[in-house]
């Protein structure tokens, strides 16, 4: 077996002798795995209910956590043992046999449904360790794949789930994200090993210019004579995520991604190259203040021909300095942010081989969910279906998971999954259109436009039962939450205002709460830590503006923000935007004061637009950080102050 050595997390002479560096246990478990075999494959066949902690970080790279129903849990009894699977489908593509396989599964072996998640895979819950095998099996059988869902290497490559046949750009980014998949997908054979006891039932084709990408050897990128070419012995140093999009379509979340290329195209639709983004990423731990979520850096632009080429210098620029001693520092995230963009950018040119081109500009960005009907493009249709928090069952009069088994079942269908944990059904002929409609409407799914905006662009994390990470509920209180909410903002007069909420059990950010206009993160039991003023195209973090709010004090803590955006925004301002631009300090100034007993708005007067210059606005900004007081309020004070004062001198003379 050959090691790949650990580097150390600094760039050093090679004329100085490099001292071993400190590891975690769990760079150790990798080392010996034999390349993601061991002990998993062992105990894989053992007559137990569970796998050990050893087995279980080799398990994860197979695409499957091991789990506890908590709400099962008896003092002093086994916990009640569970496997998670995640399906590894970049650009959440999911053929028709892979669905209706998935399907068949979730009831013989889950728990009777699916799960889309907000990285376009499927997860499957309920999984028994004597079961696992056969359903594994099961899903490489029918054209899928678990292998590098989970674990320590890239995960699930992302792209918009539009399928547009007519839009070059979209195809491009499809087509790459597949590329890219394949480039990083683990070359052991372990996966088909220990779940097909050896038969590599299904040969994958991948293009040439992958292989050959793989094979070639730029700058250090590759370890020679390795089982693992990109990864090495110890593969990344923890989870890697990337996405591909287009210009404007931020349907993937692009700013919270390890790596974002963006799709760059002439006049004609001729792809060019892409823009890199790098540096993003969610998770954090709470009073940990060395961890942090951060939103991706602009780094580069590459032509074409050199894509593979500087995903591989990133790969490796984490792979060989990302900390492997602090998994809580281990994110590329860190490194970024340690080293600052411009140290990151030379030793991803020393790798890479040549100077890097700068970052070209790119419109505003623009969230994209394609729920509904939309043209393809070349004579066939696609439909968004809404999927409440990425749950697929049957629930009362919603007969969600019967619908998309017909559709997909009766028409041969494929589907993607979205960002947002919805589906998108497409290839769908223009004679069958008005029957897929009628199998939606009715087994209960309403049209896009029908649904709550704030529901629509909601998003929640599975949290417990199933997840050991959780402190608190997610998906199963987020719809009361979600409907306390819309309450509150008809009882101030925003009947009409929305915005995007997400929610999560823990500080891990799987639903990407940090990104919210408001977001929910779990804290403590039924209580959760408030971060605001995301923006609603999914580009500015948001800041934590509240350690620990218990879920029964919710219209205390919102009703003064809502009537304070209420009163105080400029135009068509988002609720976002307005917690951006006031100051917290202000915001807690006024709900502290706010009684609505006895509140009574400013009557608004006509307005006028009057203009001032940067040194008048920066010492604006200032007043309102001191004050607490909106800026147009403070404006308003002083002009009038200034005219009386000049009145009143105009007459003494």
């Amino acid at each position: 077996m050959v090691q790949t050595p650990i580097r150390q997390s600094q760039p050093v002479s090679e004329t100085k002798t490099v001292p071993e560096k400190k590891v975690s246990k769990l760079e150790r478990i990798k080392e010996r795995s034999n390349f993601l075999r061991e002990p998993l494959a062992t105990e894989l066949h053992e007559d137990t209910t569970h796998f050990t902690d050893n087995a279980v970080q080799i398990l994860k790279f197979h695409g499957s956590y091991q789990q506890d129903n908590r709400d099962n849990r008896v003092k002093g009894q086994e916990k009640d043992y569970r496997m998670m699977l995640r399906t590894r489908n970049p650009g959440g593509f999911i053929p028709p046999q892979l669905y209706i396989a998935l399907d068949d599964l979730s009831d013989r072996y889950g728990y009777g449904n699916l799960r889309a998640t907000t990285r376009q895979g499927i997860q499957l819950h309920g999984i028994l360790k004597q079961n696992l095998q056969a359903t594994i099996a099961t899903i490489i059988k029918n054209l899928g794949s678990t292998l590098g869902a989970c674990g320590d290497l890239n995960r699930n490559v992302m792209a918009p789930p539009a399928p547009f046949k007519n839009k070059p750009e979209y195809v491009i980014a499809r087509e790459y994200a597949d590329k890219i998949a394949d480039l990083l997908r683990p070359q052991t054979e372990a996966y088909y090993e220990i779940w097909l006891d050896g038969e590599k039932s299904i040969t994958v084709e991948e293009h040439p210019d992958v292989v050959a990408a793989r094979q070639q050897n730029s700058n250090g990128t590759l370890i020679h004579d390795s089982e693992e070419p990109i990864y090495g012995t110890h593969y990344m140093p923890r989870k890697f995520k990337m996405a591909v999009t287009v210009p404007r379509d931020n349907s993937v979340d692009a700013y919270t991604q390890d790596v974002t290329l963006v799709v760059m195209t002439d006049e004609s639709g001729e792809l060019q190259g892409f823009n890199v983004l790098a540096g993003g990423g969610m998770g954090r731990t709470h009073n940990k203040e060395e961890t942090f979520a951060r939103v991706a850096d602009e780094i580069a632009y590459v032509d074409k021909d050199d894509v593979f080429d500087v995903v591989k210098a990133i790969v490796a620029t984490q792979r060989d300095y990302g900390d492997r001693y602090n998994r809580r520092h281990a994110r590329m995230k860190y490194l970024l942010h340690d080293w600052g963009v411009e140290k990151f950018r030379q030793q991803l040119e020393h790798y890479f081989g040549k100077p890097l081109q700068p970052f070209k500009s790119l419109p505003e960005w623009k969230f994209e969910d394609y729920l509904g009907w939309y043209e393809q493009g070349d004579g066939k249709w696609f439909v968004g279906v809404n999927v409440d928090n990425g749950r697929i069952y049957d629930n009362g009069t919603l007969k969600l998971r019967s619908a998309l088994r017909q559709i997909v079942e009766r028409f041969q269908v494929p589907m993607r999954i979205t960002a947002n944990q919805s589906v998108v059904l497409y290839d769908i002929k223009p004679q069958d259109k008005d029957t897929i409609q009628s199998i939606l409407t009715n087994h209960g799914i309403v049209q896009p436009e029908d649904i709550d905006p704030i529901v629509r662009h909601a998003m929640a994390c599975p949290a417990l039962p199933m997840c050991g990470l959780a402190v608190t509920e997610s998906e199963r209180v987020i719809p009361d939450i979600l409907g306390r909410v819309r309450s509150l903002l008809t009882k101030v007069g925003l009947q009409n205002e929305h915005f995007v909420i997400r929610m999560t059990g823990c500080p891990n950010g799987c639903a990407r709460p940090y990104m919210a206009e408001l977001g929910f993160v779990g804290s403590a039991p039924e209580s959760y830590q408030i971060w605001l003023g995301g923006s609603a195209n999914q580009t500015r973090l948001a800041q934590p503006f509240t350690e620990r709010l218990h879920v029964n004090d919710l219209e205390t803590f919102l009703e003064p923000l809502f009537v304070f955006f209420r009163d105080q925004r400029q135009g068509n301002e988002t609720f976002g935007d307005f917690c951006d631009r006031l100051s917290f300090d202000a915001l807690r100034k006024f709900s502290a004061g706010y009684d609505p007993a006895t509140y009574r708005p400013r009557k608004k007067d006509k307005r006028h637009r009057i203009g001032v210059y940067s040194d008048t606005y920066d010492l604006l900004k200032i007043a309102v950080e001191r004050e607490g007081r909106p800026m147009s309020q403070i404006t308003a004070d002083a002009v009038k102050a200034y005219v009386a004062q000049y009145l009143a001198e105009s007459k003494s003379t």
